[in-house]
């Protein structure tokens, strides 16, 4: 081939060119671009791997050699930096009395045993969280964030339940993983979930990963902010030859598995008598890592996030695919891990019993052990005997009621024997162990309660904060735990929502199939334990407190959710059906409530029904006679009443709301919408006008209501009939009146015009006879001016 590319390489004599015109060359695909020669083709332009593929098939076996060399010398100093953390673990597990020891000091046969506490502690811690983390319903349930509508509520209710059956009956290990994570996690401080889809299974997976088997580097704070996690896998040579046929890791030889123990894998293996000789597992580390890759550096020079899988026996890189989602474009790494922490310590692993109480394990192991040797030696006690006295059968002990022959050389037995004046076991040592016994358990919390201690009469509340003091440490430590059982569920259910199918496997509540992942996208989940109780005591003496509060003000009290809620927290089964409650009720016609209110069953009014029909359903049922006497002959004739009074008030009151929105033209939030304080304001105003615009109309229509009933009335219809015929006989007289009163004015303008006519004529009469007398008096006047002066 090489000869082929040579003779295809040579120059070419361009005068032995023909005048042929240029040939053109278009590339179609930019991102695809090949030559081939004879037969050998060349990749100019190689197509980009796969996101999710193997980058260790890609890269030269010499370059990962580097890669191996760099992580594992990284790997093994944070083993080394772990060192004294790891010691303190081994001496605690030499204290925890798995395995009965066979002493031969001080004498064969001494007294082996060892303190309970440290066992007594991880024991109860396991059995009091197994039982509140995982409980016979299951432990997921669901939390709805934002609007809460009906639709959320019935999405909430089928992932609840397709999750616990996922746990539950699908995940069949998945218990006993969390009951091993739980012991391990009470001892050693801190204990690991690894959440992933499993292949293999076809579902997904959450093993639990002790402690020892975390490497993380020295001064991180927890397993979330490490820039390097070492995951120690053991795997056989058959389940590692699987994944390398399904192509998950590199099919390479091996060669045979290297055993490689730690002090803690032996001293474990040691206390549960099991022999390591025959572990022929490959040890291999999953190293999650922000590492520079050759070949694939980020422009800004930036480390990203990679799982790469080596086999620690012979060096080799198996695997290496990128640990961040496709098209991320901060690259954030895929969280896989869950960590577990009993107590936040100084560093990234927690503290456990072995930390806390160790010490006095190793103490009252001492003191147990020298109190039954003192007991042994007392009862049985050894001592010094002539060299000429013999016991027949002395290698063995005195039954009691057995005596034996004995040759004595000289003298009394007595005098030929002296025993060692062993002293009966101390007291002082006896109460020296009941306190540092004590101590241990009152620092961990597993002291029990003296409940002679406390009064019969004592108020719950005094109860409760006795209660409370001496859980407090658990209660905390409870808290750590729902924390990070809350984020394993959440990464269950983004394994479950993106891996599994889309349909539920079978039929959920509402009979539909295919909404398996919008459910999922609606609702949180989270743990069903109770981060502020830590047992089922404590929640009862708080619901019990509860209950006397309600005692005392019964009417602002919810009583049936009240109760409800106690018959849950105390484990009874069907709760929903001994205490309904209004949440559990659904949208029913209004006959259906009729007959809830009569037989005392509890009803909700729903935002969407024809408020109309349902208020006018439910006063017919008030004004119906016959129902009514029969009511009224139970003696729970009242609250019957008082029921259907209160639900038609919910129905006045959403009707109310249908009637604000009409005016505005605009539907409102929901009533229980939580708004900003601008909004509120603005929404505020309007529906201010909105109310005052439906009040002028409900008055107007009252008026005309009113006058319509008044309209119909007969007594009424008689007494406007009245009233018209007062009208007619008033406007008659009225009439009259007018008529009376223009013929008066006539009469007076006709003797008003006769007067004047009369005084007219009078005036005339009086002209004419001032008129004669002035002529008289001229005439008069005439005749004495004319008559003779007679002198």
């Amino acid at each position: 081939m090489a000869t082929n590319i040579a003779q295809a390489l040579v120059p070419l004599d361009l005068s032995q060119m023909s005048d042929e015109p240029a040939i053109e060359i278009e590339i179609e695909d930019p991102e695809s671009v090949s030559i081939s020669l004879d037969g050998l083709e060349i990749d100019l332009m190689p197509e980009e791997p796969e996101f999710d593929a193997n980058l260790a098939e890609l890269i030269d076996e010499s370059e990962l050699q580097k890669i191996s060399s760099d992580l594992l010398g990284q790997v093994d100093d944070d083993i080394n930096s772990r060192k004294d953390w790891a010691d303190m673990f081994v001496k605690g597990l030499e204290v925890l009395g798995m395995k009965y020891e066979e002493r031969a000091e001080p004498w064969l046969g001494a007294c082996g045993v060892y303190s309970p506490v440290l066992t007594e502690a991880a024991i109860r811690f396991q059995s009091e969280m197994i039982t509140e983390t995982f409980p016979a319903q299951g432990p997921v349930k669901t939390q709805i964030i934002g609007e809460e509508t009906q639709q959320n509520k019935e999405a909430a209710e089928r992932v609840r339940d397709d999750m616990n059956y996922r746990l539950t009956d699908e995940m069949i290990e998945y218990r006993s993983e969390h009951e091993r994570l739980l012991y391990a996690l009470g001892l050693s401080g801190s204990a690991f979930k690894k959440v992933y889809y499993d292949p293999s299974l076809g579902r997904q997976a959450a093993p639990f990963i002790p402690a020892e088997d975390i490497i993380m580097p020295y001064g991180v704070s927890n397993i979330y902010s490490a820039g390097r996690v070492a995951h120690v896998m053991r795997k056989p040579k058959n389940d590692l030859k699987k994944l390398q046929v399904a192509g998950f890791y590199r099919d390479i030889d091996l060669g045979d598995p290297v055993r490689i123990f730690t002090d803690i894998e032996k001293k474990k293996a040691e206390e549960q008598g099991y022999s390591l000789t025959d572990d022929d597992r490959y040890q291999i580390l999953e190293i999650h890592v922000d590492y520079d890759l050759p070949g694939y550096e980020d422009p800004d020079g930036v480390a990203l996030p990679y799982v790469i899988t080596i086999d620690r026996g012979s060096t080799k890189v198996l695997a290496i695919r990128r640990n961040y989602e496709e098209g991320d474009s901060l690259k954030q790494k895929r969280q896989h891990f869950v960590q577990y922490n009993f107590i936040n310590g100084f560093g990234a692993y927690g503290l456990g019993y072995i930390h806390l109480i160790g010490g006095y394990a190793r103490a009252g192991t001492s003191i147990i052990r020298q109190l039954v040797d003192a007991g042994t030696l007392s009862n049985l006690p050894g001592g010094l005997k002539t060299r000429g006295l013999r016991i027949k059968g002395d290698d063995t002990p005195i039954a009691p009621g057995e005596f034996r022959d004995v040759d004595v050389p000289s003298g009394s037995v007595r005098e030929n024997i002296m025993p060692l004046p062993y002293k009966e076991p101390s007291q002082v040592l006896a109460a020296l162990l009941e306190k540092i016994t004590d101590d241990a358990r009152r620092l961990v919390g597993i002291a029990d309660l003296k409940i002679s201690d406390m009064s019969a009469q004592a108020p719950v509340g005094t109860t409760l904060a006795i209660l409370e003091r001496q859980l407090k440490t658990m209660s905390a430590v409870q808290a750590r735990v729902h924390d990070s059982l809350k984020m394993e569920f959440k990464l269950l259910k983004k394994i479950i929502r993106d891996y599994m199918p889309p349909d539920y496997s079978y039929t959920p509540v509402g009979g539909n199939r295919d909404v398996k992942q919008s459910d999922y996208d609606l609702v949180e989940v989270i743990p069903v334990s109770d981060p502020n109780a830590s047992t089922m005591a404590q929640r009862i003496m708080q619901y019990q407190a509860a209950l006397q509060l309600a005692q005392g003000a019964p009417q602002i009290y919810n009583l049936p959710q009240l109760h409800r809620q106690m018959l849950e927290v105390l484990g009874v089964k069907n709760a929903e059906k001994l205490v309904p409650i209004e949440d559990d009720q659904k949208p029913r016609d209004p006959v259906s409530e009729n007959m809830s209110f009569l037989t005392g069953k509890p009803t909700k009014a729903f935002i969407y029904q024809d408020h109309q029909a349902h208020i006018a359903t439910h006063l017919a049922l008030l004004q119906d006679p016959t129902i009514m006497q029969m009511i009224g002959q139970t003696p729970m004739a009242q609250q019957i009443q008082g029921a259907i009074m209160s639900h038609v008030a919910e129905h006045m009151a959403f009707k109310y709301r249908s009637q604000v929105e009409e005016q505005l033209g605009v539907p409102m939030t929901p009533p229980d919408a939580e708004l900003p304080e601008e909004v509120e304001v603005q929404l505020s105003r309007l529906v201010a006008q909105a109310a005052q615009q439906l009040l002028q109309t409900n008055q107007a229509q009252a008026q005309q209501q009113q006058a319509q009933q008044m309209a119909q009335n007969p007594m009424l219809q008689m007494q406007q009939a009245e009233l018209q015929l007062r009208a007619e006989e008033l406007k008659r007289k009225e009439a009259d009146s007018q008529r009376d009163y223009e013929i008066a004015q006539q009469k007076l303008r006709l003797e008003q015009e006769k007067l004047a006519i009369e005084a007219q004529k009078e005036v005339a009469r009086i002209q004419n006879q001032e008129r004669t007398i002035d002529k008289k008096l001229k005439t008069d006047m005439l005749k004495h001016l004319t008559k003779p002066n007679k002198r």
